[in-house]
Protein backbone atom coordinates (compact mmCIF):
# COMPACT_ATOMS: atom_id res chain seq x y z
CA UNK A 1 0.00 0.00 0.00
CA UNK A 2 1.48 3.51 -1.37
CA UNK A 3 1.67 5.53 2.39
CA UNK A 4 3.66 8.38 1.18
CA UNK A 5 2.61 11.81 2.08
CA UNK A 6 0.55 12.58 -1.18
CA UNK A 7 -2.14 10.36 0.03
CA UNK A 8 -3.01 11.82 3.35
CA UNK A 9 -4.06 14.68 5.71
CA UNK A 10 -5.24 15.18 8.93
CA UNK A 11 -7.58 17.37 10.79
CA UNK A 12 -5.96 19.66 13.64
CA UNK A 13 -7.84 22.20 16.00
CA UNK A 14 -5.40 24.88 17.90
CA UNK A 15 -6.59 27.81 20.77
CA UNK A 16 -6.13 31.51 20.25
CA UNK A 17 -2.58 31.82 21.98
CA UNK A 18 -0.06 32.63 20.44
CA UNK A 19 1.53 29.05 20.62
CA UNK A 20 -1.38 28.32 19.22
CA UNK A 21 -1.27 25.06 20.90
CA UNK A 22 -2.85 22.20 19.83
CA UNK A 23 -6.43 20.77 21.01
CA UNK A 24 -7.25 17.95 18.58
CA UNK A 25 -5.15 16.37 16.30
CA UNK A 26 -6.83 13.11 13.94
CA UNK A 27 -4.99 10.17 13.89
CA UNK A 28 -3.64 10.63 10.32
CA UNK A 29 -1.50 13.09 11.36
CA UNK A 30 1.02 10.28 12.19
CA UNK A 31 0.75 9.48 8.09
CA UNK A 32 1.88 12.73 7.10
CA UNK A 33 4.43 14.07 10.34
CA UNK A 34 5.15 10.87 12.41
CA UNK A 35 3.57 12.15 15.21
CA UNK A 36 0.88 10.27 17.50
CA UNK A 37 -2.11 12.79 18.26
CA UNK A 38 -0.94 12.35 22.11
CA UNK A 39 2.47 13.50 21.60
CA UNK A 40 1.04 17.34 20.27
CA UNK A 41 -2.21 17.67 21.63
CA UNK A 42 -1.02 20.37 24.38
CA UNK A 43 2.21 21.80 22.75
CA UNK A 44 2.36 24.79 20.66
CA UNK A 45 1.46 23.65 17.10
CA UNK A 46 4.19 26.94 16.05
CA UNK A 47 6.96 24.03 16.79
CA UNK A 48 6.29 22.10 13.90
CA UNK A 49 7.09 25.92 11.64
CA UNK A 50 10.57 26.08 9.97
CA UNK A 51 12.26 28.68 11.59
CA UNK A 52 12.52 30.94 8.11
CA UNK A 53 8.88 31.56 8.76
CA UNK A 54 7.85 30.98 11.92
CA UNK A 55 7.44 34.97 12.52
CA UNK A 56 5.12 34.97 9.23
CA UNK A 57 3.34 32.38 10.25
CA UNK A 58 2.54 33.64 14.03
CA UNK A 59 1.11 36.76 12.36
CA UNK A 60 -0.64 34.66 10.34
CA UNK A 61 -2.28 33.21 13.41
CA UNK A 62 -2.93 36.44 14.71
CA UNK A 63 -4.35 38.09 11.68
CA UNK A 64 -6.85 35.02 10.94
CA UNK A 65 -8.13 35.34 14.28
CA UNK A 66 -8.45 38.87 14.67
CA UNK A 67 -9.95 39.23 11.64
CA UNK A 68 -12.66 36.36 12.00
CA UNK A 69 -11.42 34.29 9.08
CA UNK A 70 -13.40 31.63 7.47
CA UNK A 71 -12.08 28.99 4.50
CA UNK A 72 -8.70 30.45 4.31
CA UNK A 73 -5.61 28.31 3.10
CA UNK A 74 -1.85 28.66 3.41
CA UNK A 75 1.01 26.57 2.22
CA UNK A 76 3.96 26.33 4.92
CA UNK A 77 6.55 24.11 6.00
CA UNK A 78 5.84 21.64 8.93
CA UNK A 79 8.55 19.44 10.56
CA UNK A 80 8.30 15.56 10.20
CA UNK A 81 9.18 14.03 13.70
CA UNK A 82 11.61 11.72 11.78
CA UNK A 83 14.78 14.42 11.53
CA UNK A 84 15.77 12.21 7.86
CA UNK A 85 12.83 13.94 6.58
CA UNK A 86 13.04 17.12 7.22
CA UNK A 87 10.37 19.86 6.34
CA UNK A 88 7.21 18.89 4.97
CA UNK A 89 5.61 21.72 2.41
CA UNK A 90 1.76 21.50 3.20
CA UNK A 91 -1.56 23.04 2.74
CA UNK A 92 -3.22 24.50 5.67
CA UNK A 93 -7.11 25.36 5.91
CA UNK A 94 -8.06 27.95 8.66
CA UNK A 95 -11.30 28.32 9.58
CA UNK A 96 -12.00 30.58 13.09
CA UNK A 97 -14.55 28.77 14.89
CA UNK A 98 -15.64 30.89 18.46
CA UNK A 99 -12.88 30.07 20.42
CA UNK A 100 -10.53 27.87 18.26
CA UNK A 101 -8.61 27.34 14.40
CA UNK A 102 -10.16 24.52 13.04
CA UNK A 103 -8.74 23.05 9.57
CA UNK A 104 -6.89 20.31 7.88
CA UNK A 105 -3.69 19.53 6.95
CA UNK A 106 -2.39 18.03 4.22
CA UNK A 107 0.85 17.51 1.53
CA UNK A 108 1.04 20.36 -0.78
CA UNK A 109 1.67 18.66 -4.30
CA UNK A 110 0.53 20.76 -7.95
CA UNK A 111 -2.62 19.23 -9.42
CA UNK A 112 -6.34 19.28 -9.66
CA UNK A 113 -6.74 18.77 -5.99
CA UNK A 114 -4.09 22.16 -5.18
CA UNK A 115 -6.42 23.99 -7.74
CA UNK A 116 -9.67 22.78 -6.32
CA UNK A 117 -8.83 24.01 -2.81
CA UNK A 118 -7.33 27.09 -3.80
CA UNK A 119 -10.26 27.88 -6.22
CA UNK A 120 -12.96 27.37 -2.88
CA UNK A 121 -10.79 29.82 -0.32
CA UNK A 122 -11.53 33.07 0.75
CA UNK A 123 -8.04 33.65 0.89
CA UNK A 124 -4.71 31.93 -0.10
CA UNK A 125 -1.69 32.54 1.60
CA UNK A 126 1.82 31.62 0.11
CA UNK A 127 4.65 31.60 2.76
CA UNK A 128 7.38 29.14 1.74
CA UNK A 129 8.71 31.04 -1.43
CA UNK A 130 8.70 27.30 -3.22
CA UNK A 131 4.42 26.98 -2.92
CA UNK A 132 4.34 29.98 -5.37
CA UNK A 133 3.50 27.32 -7.99
CA UNK A 134 0.49 26.01 -5.69
CA UNK A 135 -1.09 29.75 -6.02
CA UNK A 136 -4.38 29.93 -7.91
CA UNK A 137 -5.36 33.19 -8.69
CA UNK A 138 -8.94 33.46 -8.95
CA UNK A 139 -11.26 36.52 -11.72
CA UNK A 140 -11.77 38.80 -8.73
CA UNK A 141 -8.54 38.56 -7.51
CA UNK A 142 -6.38 41.52 -7.75
CA UNK A 143 -3.20 41.98 -10.51
CA UNK A 144 -0.33 40.39 -8.38
CA UNK A 145 2.33 41.64 -10.90
CA UNK A 146 3.85 45.04 -9.81
CA UNK A 147 4.02 47.68 -12.22
CA UNK A 148 6.68 47.40 -14.70
CA UNK A 149 9.79 49.18 -14.24
CA UNK A 150 11.75 51.56 -16.11
CA UNK A 151 14.83 49.54 -17.87
CA UNK A 152 18.32 50.76 -15.57
CA UNK A 153 21.10 50.74 -17.40
CA UNK A 154 23.30 48.95 -14.52
CA UNK A 155 22.65 46.23 -12.64
CA UNK A 156 22.30 45.84 -9.05
CA UNK A 157 24.63 43.46 -6.82
CA UNK A 158 22.49 41.09 -4.75
CA UNK A 159 22.83 41.04 -1.13
CA UNK A 160 25.65 39.46 0.74
CA UNK A 161 25.91 37.15 3.36
CA UNK A 162 25.47 39.40 5.79
CA UNK A 163 22.58 40.91 4.03
CA UNK A 164 20.81 37.61 4.79
CA UNK A 165 21.70 36.84 8.03
CA UNK A 166 20.16 40.33 9.03
CA UNK A 167 17.22 39.61 6.99
CA UNK A 168 16.78 36.30 8.79
CA UNK A 169 17.07 37.89 12.50
CA UNK A 170 14.57 40.79 11.35
CA UNK A 171 11.91 37.57 10.74
CA UNK A 172 12.74 35.89 13.76
CA UNK A 173 11.58 38.73 15.92
CA UNK A 174 7.94 37.44 16.24
CA UNK A 175 5.24 39.39 17.26
CA UNK A 176 3.76 38.43 20.88
CA UNK A 177 -0.13 38.77 21.90
CA UNK A 178 -2.05 37.57 24.99
CA UNK A 179 -5.16 35.10 24.23
CA UNK A 180 -7.26 36.80 21.80
CA UNK A 181 -11.30 36.90 22.65
CA UNK A 182 -14.06 34.66 21.20
CA UNK A 183 -15.31 35.67 17.78
CA UNK A 184 -18.29 34.86 15.97
CA UNK A 185 -20.51 32.00 17.10
CA UNK A 186 -19.36 28.79 14.80
CA UNK A 187 -19.69 25.29 15.91
CA UNK A 188 -17.19 22.76 14.49
CA UNK A 189 -18.42 19.06 14.00
CA UNK A 190 -16.13 16.53 12.58
CA UNK A 191 -17.64 13.66 10.84
CA UNK A 192 -17.46 10.01 10.05
CA UNK A 193 -17.47 10.67 6.20
CA UNK A 194 -17.03 6.93 5.59
CA UNK A 195 -20.41 6.62 7.22
CA UNK A 196 -23.46 6.79 5.85
CA UNK A 197 -25.08 8.78 8.72
CA UNK A 198 -22.20 10.58 9.32
CA UNK A 199 -21.48 10.04 13.12
CA UNK A 200 -20.46 12.78 14.95
CA UNK A 201 -16.75 12.17 16.11
CA UNK A 202 -16.27 15.43 17.97
CA UNK A 203 -17.64 18.79 18.93
CA UNK A 204 -15.98 21.94 18.93
CA UNK A 205 -18.17 23.57 21.97
CA UNK A 206 -21.43 23.73 23.10
CA UNK A 207 -22.30 27.46 21.59
CA UNK A 208 -25.10 25.57 19.33
CA UNK A 209 -25.28 22.03 20.04
CA UNK A 210 -24.11 20.40 23.39
CA UNK A 211 -21.45 18.44 22.92
CA UNK A 212 -22.70 15.76 25.74
CA UNK A 213 -25.83 15.30 23.65
CA UNK A 214 -24.64 15.08 19.75
CA UNK A 215 -21.09 13.07 20.55
CA UNK A 216 -21.95 9.64 18.72
CA UNK A 217 -25.24 10.71 17.13
CA UNK A 218 -25.87 11.12 13.73
CA UNK A 219 -25.14 14.21 11.93
CA UNK A 220 -28.67 14.21 10.57
CA UNK A 221 -30.52 13.82 14.02
CA UNK A 222 -29.56 17.85 14.29
CA UNK A 223 -30.78 18.90 10.41
CA UNK A 224 -34.41 19.34 10.11
CA UNK A 225 -36.45 17.15 8.30
CA UNK A 226 -37.10 19.71 5.49
CA UNK A 227 -33.63 20.00 4.67
CA UNK A 228 -32.29 16.41 5.09
CA UNK A 229 -32.31 15.43 1.54
CA UNK A 230 -30.60 18.90 0.62
CA UNK A 231 -27.52 18.33 2.96
CA UNK A 232 -26.92 14.69 2.24
CA UNK A 233 -26.76 15.51 -1.29
CA UNK A 234 -24.08 17.94 -0.14
CA UNK A 235 -22.16 16.13 2.03
CA UNK A 236 -22.27 13.23 -0.82
CA UNK A 237 -20.53 15.96 -3.27
CA UNK A 238 -17.97 16.73 0.18
CA UNK A 239 -17.27 13.02 0.23
CA UNK A 240 -16.41 12.95 -3.56
CA UNK A 241 -14.16 16.31 -3.15
CA UNK A 242 -11.92 13.78 -0.29
CA UNK A 243 -10.32 11.57 -2.41
CA UNK A 244 -7.08 12.44 -4.60
CA UNK A 245 -6.60 11.63 -7.81
CA UNK A 246 -5.54 8.18 -6.79
CA UNK A 247 -8.57 7.58 -5.42
CA UNK A 248 -7.10 7.92 -1.97
CA UNK A 249 -8.69 10.01 1.09
CA UNK A 250 -7.34 12.96 1.11
CA UNK A 251 -8.80 16.94 2.24
CA UNK A 252 -10.81 18.57 0.22
CA UNK A 253 -11.86 22.12 -1.00
CA UNK A 254 -14.58 24.37 0.84
CA UNK A 255 -18.13 25.21 0.63
CA UNK A 256 -21.26 26.95 1.75
CA UNK A 257 -25.00 25.87 2.46
CA UNK A 258 -27.78 27.26 4.93
CA UNK A 259 -30.22 24.20 6.61
CA UNK A 260 -32.27 24.91 9.87
CA UNK A 261 -30.41 23.11 13.46
CA UNK A 262 -32.45 21.01 15.36
CA UNK A 263 -30.70 22.11 19.03
CA UNK A 264 -32.64 19.11 20.70
CA UNK A 265 -31.93 16.73 17.85
CA UNK A 266 -34.11 14.09 16.52
CA UNK A 267 -34.56 10.30 15.60
CA UNK A 268 -33.40 10.68 11.73
CA UNK A 269 -33.64 6.92 11.24
CA UNK A 270 -37.51 7.53 12.14
CA UNK A 271 -39.40 7.86 9.00
CA UNK A 272 -42.68 9.38 9.11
Amino acid sequence: MDSSPACVSFIGIVDFTQDANWVYCSESVYDLLGYEPHELIGTPSLNLVHPDEFSEVKELHYTTISQDQAAVLAYLRMKHKDPYKGYILCGISRTVCQNVLVGSVSFAAPGPKAMHNASTAQEVKIITPTAKDLEFRRWNDPNPMPPCPIPSSRSSSPPDERGRSEYRRDRSRAITFDPLPQQSVRTALILDRFSVNCGILYCANDSLLATTTCMGRSFFDFVARKDEALVRSWIDVIKSWGVNERGQPSDGGFGFGKFTVLVNGRDSRCVS
